[in-house]
């Protein structure tokens, strides 16, 4: 038998989502917190037209896709880089700047990505304990370690939706070490661009990246399109360890294409917004958990990991499929995706009969 390396076979997967309705009854997933809507019409024709040049390598500079990114946020175009979703980007920069000799930090309820990216390079992977569900700048600073290399921390987070205010994200920045890198993943960033706190200026300090990507507000989980914004040193390493073509040219294209209609993007936010907190407020009437959410999903808290595992056990039933989140230490939590109307309500109306058989 052919073993693969030690800290690889000690690794589990990643848990993907279970997405497989009973016979007879239709998918409904409300698991991958994608958007409830597709991309703009504008990125559908571009990346269809750019399907023609199909036989040609794509752009391993992002050119016309930079340009596009630093007009939109003002940001310098040289600064950018982009990658096959923002968890290329992810495991990019633990390749870089850590190993088995370092520790990656993140709050206790983080994406569950950033330990992936530790494990992948043998780096320690150490946890902050959240206060109620919420990241605290505290916490994480009184986890750092001599050897804590990178701190990342979503911003909104995944899977609990709250976010952390610019002045505590400033906090935390200037808490850490001179030699630990901060990463802000945003990519629920444009959910709460209208509290206009911009991170961007960080990277300036170049000791800071933010990332961000189009698979959430934009629409296009499919076309794998991450960017994130780099100090010019920190960038150079990232690149020595990226696949240099590493997104399409329907992707590049269709990202762009993209950003020329922020309206339609703004339009997605803003309907998903109002789905979001109607649905809050609805649980909430029946009775459920459920914090205020900055993002595309909510977070329900059921009560204890049993009504949580009996709760969902109903949904999938009934081929309602939302993320259970006992691998980031919530197994009393579901994440339910802000999806299509008919699809929420369906799905709220079986957790309202399931909160009411509960008290009975």
């Amino acid at each position: 038998m052919i073993r693969s390396v030690g800290h690889i076979s000690a690794m589990s997967p990643y848990a993907l989502a279970q997405l497989n309705p009973p016979e007879g009854k239709r998918l409904i997933s409300l698991s991958q917190n994608e958007s409830l809507r597709p991309p703009s019409p504008l990125a559908i024709e571009a990346g269809a037209k750019a399907l023609k040049g199909g036989h040609l390598y794509p752009d391993p500079d992002w050119g016309e896709l930079r340009a596009a990114l630093s007009g939109i946020h003002g940001i310098p175009a040289e600064s950018i880089l982009c990658g096959n979703g923002s968890m290329e980007l992810i495991a990019c920069l633990a390749q870089a700047f850590a190993d088995e000799q370092n520790a990656v930090l993140a709050p206790a309820h983080a994406y569950p990505f950033f330990r992936s990216a530790a494990q992948m390079v043998r780096a320690r992977y150490d946890v902050a304990p959240e206060s109620d569900g919420r990241v605290s700048v505290d916490a994480l600073l009184a986890a750092v370690r001599p050897d804590t290399r990178i701190v990342f921390v979503a911003n909104p987070g995944n899977p609990t939706g709250t976010r952390i205010p610019r002045a505590e994200m400033l906090r935390l920045r200037d808490g850490l070490p001179g030699d630990s890198l901060l990463v802000i993943d945003e990519a629920y960033g444009e959910f709460a661009d209208h509290l206009n706190e911009p991170m961007f200026d960080l990277v300036g300090r170049g000791d800071t990246v933010v990332l961000r990507t189009f698979s959430k507000a934009y629409g296009l989980a499919g076309m794998r399109v991450g960017w994130g914004l780099f100090p010019p040193e920190i960038a150079r390493e990232v690149r020595k360890v990226m696949n240099p073509n590493n997104i399409t040219i329907a992707g590049q294209t269709a990202a762009k294409a993209a950003l020329m209609d922020q309206s339609y993007m703004r339009d997605t936010c803003r309907k998903t917004t109002r789905l979001r907190d109607r649905l809050r407020r609805r649980l909430q009437q029946a009775g459920l958990d459920v914090p205020e959410s900055f993002t595309n999903f909510i977070l329900i808290r059921m009560g204890s990991p049993d009504a949580a595992h009996h709760a969902n056990e109903a949904l999938r039933a009934e081929g309602v499929f939302l993320r259970p989140q006992g691998g980031v230490g919530l197994a009393d939590s579901l994440r339910m995706t802000i999806g299509p109307a008919d699809d929420i309500d369906i799905a709220a109306g079986l957790l309202e009969r399931w909160a009411e058989g509960k008290k009975t």
